[in-house]
């Protein structure tokens, strides 16, 4: 069964394993999740359930998304997520999903999410280029450099590096190990970093690339 989630970044910390070793997690706060709508092979040409995450005001959703939430017979929630499943039989509308219901410790995940947006920058910090020289008498000093040759090809080739919006962008981090799993307070600790910043909402699903050192462990 594919496994998934929706949670929020708390922080990160770290934790002692059984040989005192200190381990850097991350804290998501998981779910609970309700099962909002189920799409089937006959109506959709897919299998996926689409799930509402972070309970809001009636008034803080539009009405299309509030049609759903009346037909599941659940609470209004700030976000619908769809995952991709295996059966949609598995789930019933109006089901709530917890996090310890998903996961457990030894699983390994991939995290998608949103990194942290830093606006428009410059090459030396969106690219991390050198740049010129700082003392007296220079006159390059952050500047992007040589656009590619004149006469040939006579025109900036696809995919140089120049200055333009950094960040806010999705992106999926792979083969995490979970850590702990506290299905009373919701909480999945995951090894290392994920994108976004403190409250960023993530989907955590089971990883489809396993890596070579996930295998030989």
């Amino acid at each position: 069964m594919k496994k998934f989630m929706l949670g929020k970044k708390a922080g990160m910390t770290q934790i002692f394993d059984a040989s005192g070793i200190a381990i850097p997690v991350t804290v998501i706060e998981c779910g609970p999740v309700s099962v909002v709508q189920k799409k089937t092979i006959e109506q959709d040409s897919y299998q996926a359930v689409k799930v509402g995450f972070d309970e809001v005001k009636e008034n803080k959703v539009n009405k299309p998304d509030m049609g759903q939430f009346k037909k599941a017979g659940t609470k209004p929630f700030r976000g619908l997520t769809e995952f991709r499943v295996e059966d949609t039989d598995a789930y019933t509308v109006g089901q709530e999903i917890n996090v310890s219901d998903m996961f457990q410790v030894g699983d390994v995940v991939d995290v998608h999410g949103t990194s942290k947006g830093k606006g428009f920058q410059g090459n030396v910090k969106r690219h991390g280029q050198k740049g010129g020289h700082e003392d007296h008498g220079s006159k390059y000093h952050r500047q992007v450099g040589s656009m590619g040759a004149s006469a040939s090809p006579s025109h900036i080739l696809k995919g140089k590096k120049m200055p333009g919006q950094m960040g806010n962008k999705n992106i999926t981090v792979m083969n995490l190990d979970v850590v702990l799993v506290d299905g009373e307070r919701n909480i999945l600790c995951v090894k290392g970093a994920i994108p976004g910043s403190r409250g960023a909402v993530v989907a955590i699903t089971d990883t489809k690339k396993v890596s070579k050192l996930a295998k030989k462990a």
